[in-house]
């Protein structure tokens, strides 16, 4: 049967304690002085000494040739407080987590009345302080606060803060603090020696980090490594028992992140898993590797002095790790890493976790210009082309768009492009220059301005990697997306920030520009239903369309819609000036005359513009319609003064107009709202703003 190693070198004098210089050297000289206190207390993590340092204290104070600083170790008060001995009848030592009531205190102030039986003091320990309760503890204060002069207390705690102020505020307070690194190494090498065991290098930095400073834990530890191995701890079984990473995994995973290998990544993920390992255990030795290349990286040569424990072997390849990551790539790894470690608390899948960090660390690499490698796959191949019926052909240059009733986009009636696929985020990017950035370079530039968003705003960063970049020109970007959710979530402002704002930030990192959008909902060529997405009315994108003047042709009837194609009807109202068979705009059969919208197209507006920008940019170009006037498809709108800006305080006073009049296709489809509102005030689409249905309650 052999004694626990923290039992068999447990400390007998102050002179043997470590790392506890701030504790040690005011007691002694306490001592040495002749003033020594009537009550003390001892605070600090759990096994750090401070039990132990009450009996050393009470081995100064009753040592026959005390009191002293430095206990003989003969007398039978040295011998019965030593490591050996089963304790003296004048040192009681209470555990106060069991012994914490009223009834408790009073048998310990009837026991302190009597005088010492043989030392000099009779010294009360209570261990747990703070587990005494309230009421215990109002019992001891008359005897703590006025003890007889042969009593001394000792109190020792891990959470001060509980013992009571009264109690607290007559004692002397020594806080115990845990064992540094270097100290604590040092310790257990000489350990080592006294007991004869060999150790591999690296299990006592190992050990040394489980212990968490706490010399008790430390050597219990390494107590166990020794227990279980045959004269030697070997590393490998160290890396086991404790449950750290092996080094030549972390190394393994160090160097394809550093080299951006996604293929050695993911493999070495695999292997954490596979092994049985906890990928939060994995992450946190990862971090700490990470910490220990910006040391090596910030400091070179002088890197020994702070990765105590370190071989010379290690320093050197963690220098040329160091040397192929970068000092600013691995501040910004370890970023990512510390993130993902603070997500792994109570995830569900920690793997996930683990592969979803890995997966940004390669993606910031490649933000960075760093070619990211992966395993071989088959040339990407441009999507199939939809089919000739989805297609619908660019109208003429000279003839205005015909009628159609395919589902309108709430945007700039410019043709939109059809949408690309998203640029994968692990494209290696050009660095910045100071080309006049066009739209093939935003569009290269992209991957690194949803890198630098990613950063920002995680939830604008989700909505962004789904939209697609349309065109740019000027300053005004357009991106569309397939779900009209999604535009309405980017035009969303909450206190001046929201994700088209951290877009903006984004792109100003990346390519010193501060641009304007242009989002717009661009449907699948397959969408459709009561979603919104749709058609807004009429028979379908493939309803044919007459020409203004008869007689429908298949381009026209193909052609693609930038402006819509109204007519009015026939109104039974005498007193209504638009549609009016009766008003020159009538023909002379009577039938309803189509009125086309102008064939120029307005301007872009960006989204983001100001009522008043918006105004004063579309104005200029809008048309004023005249009563009853036609005008011709192959005729641009004469440019007179009647093209004056639309006054939107009109609008109140032709609500009820507006809403009663229909426009009447011929083919005998209806178009509701926007049609009228452009054919009686000459308006145009400005911006989208959502409606939130009345309900019951207001």
């Amino acid at each position: 049967m052999t004694t626990a190693l923290y039992r068999r070198y447990r400390p007998e004098a102050f002179g043997e304690m470590i790392g506890q210089s701030q504790v040690t050297e005011p007691l002694m000289t306490a001592l040495r002085g002749d003033r020594v206190g009537h009550a003390y207390l001892f605070s600090g993590p759990r096994g750090c000494g401070k039990t132990t340092s009450a009996r050393i204290l009470a081995r100064c104070l009753n040592c026959a040739q005390g009191p002293t600083d430095t206990p003989c170790g003969e007398c039978e008060s040295c011998i019965e407080l030593g490591r050996g001995g089963g304790g003296s009848l004048d040192v009681v030592e209470i555990d106060a987590a069991s012994h914490n009531g009223v009834d408790d205190a009073r048998d310990l102030r009837e026991r302190a009345v009597f005088a010492p039986a043989r030392d000099r003091f009779k010294i009360f320990i209570l261990d747990e302080a703070h587990m005494v309760t309230p009421q215990g503890f109002n019992a001891l204060l008359k005897l703590v606060e006025e003890p007889p002069d042969h009593v001394k207390f000792i109190f020792a705690t891990t959470e001060p803060e509980k013992v009571i102020g009264t109690i607290r505020s007559r004692t002397h307070h020594y806080p115990f603090r845990l064992v540094p690194p270097a100290a604590m190494l040092e310790y257990v090498a000489s350990l080592c020696e006294s007991e004869r065991v060999e150790v591999d290098p690296g299990v006592l930095p190992l050990v040394v980090r489980a212990g968490g400073g706490s010399p008790r834990d430390t050597l219990s530890l390494l107590d166990q490594l020794i227990a279980g191995s045959d004269g030697a701890v070997t590393y490998e079984r160290a890396v086991a028992l404790l449950g750290y990473t092996h080094g030549e995994l972390l190394d393994e995973i160090v160097d394809a992140l550093a080299a951006s290998d996604a293929a050695a990544v993911f493999a070495a993920v695999d292997r954490v898993v596979q092994t049985g390992q906890d990928p939060r255990r994995f992450v946190d030795d990862l971090l700490e590797r990470l910490r220990d290349l910006i040391v090596v990286a910030a400091t070179g040569e002088g890197a020994a002095a702070v990765l105590r424990g370190a071989s010379a072997e290690d320093l050197h390849r963690m220098a040329a790790q160091a040397e192929r990551f970068g000092a600013q790539r691995l501040s910004r790894t370890a970023d990512v890493v510390i993130a993902a470690l603070d997500d792994m608390t109570g995830a569900t899948s920690p793997r996930l976790q683990l592969e979803l960090m890995c997966a940004r660390v390669l993606a910031l690499a490649g933000a960075q210009g760093v070619p990211v490698a992966a395993a071989s796959a088959p040339a990407a191949t441009a999507p199939p082309a939809p089919p000739a019926s989805q297609v619908a052909p660019a109208p003429a240059a000279t003839e205005p768009p015909a009628a159609d009733t395919s589902p309108r986009v709430d945007a700039a009636p410019d043709a939109t492009p059809a949408p690309e696929a998203p640029p994968t985020r692990d494209a290696p990017t050009p660095p910045a220059s100071t080309e006049p950035v066009t739209l093939d370079v935003m569009r290269e530039r992209w991957p690194a301005i949803l890198s630098v968003l990613e950063g920002i705003s995680r939830t604008s960063w989700l909505l962004v990697t789904v939209a697609n970049v349309a065109d740019f020109s000027g300053d005004v970007l357009t991106l569309t997306f397939a779900n009209a959710s999604d535009v309405a979530t980017f035009k969303q402002l909450r206190a001046g920030a929201g994700p088209s704002e951290d877009l903006r930030t984004a792109i100003k990192q990346v390519l010193g520009i501060r641009v304007k959008y242009l989002a717009k909902h661009v449907a699948p060529p397959d969408s459709s239903g009561p979603s919104g997405d749709g058609p807004r009315g009429g028979s379908g994108p493939s309803a044919p369309a007459p020409s203004p003047r008869g007689g429908a042709t298949a381009a026209s009837a193909a052609s693609a819609v930038t402006e819509w194609a109204v007519a009015p009807i026939p109104a039974s109202d005498p007193g209504r000036d638009v549609g009016d068979p009766s008003g020159p705009a009538a023909s002379a059969s009577g039938s309803a005359t189509a009125v086309l919208a102008p064939s120029v197209p307005p301007p872009s507006l960006a989204v983001d513009d100001e009522p008043e920008e918006a105004s004063a940019r579309v104005a200029p170009n809008l048309p004023s319609p005249r009563e009853g006037d036609v005008i011709d498809a192959d005729e641009p709108p004469a440019d007179d003064d009647d093209n004056e800006s639309v006054d939107l305080d009109v609008m109140p006073d032709q609500a009820p107009v507006l809403a009663q009049r229909i426009a009447r296709m011929p083919d005998g489809t209806q178009r509701y709202g926007e049609a009228v509102v452009r054919q009686l005030l000459g308006a145009r689409f400005v911006r989208e703003e959502p409606h939130a249905s009345p309900t019951r309650f207001g």
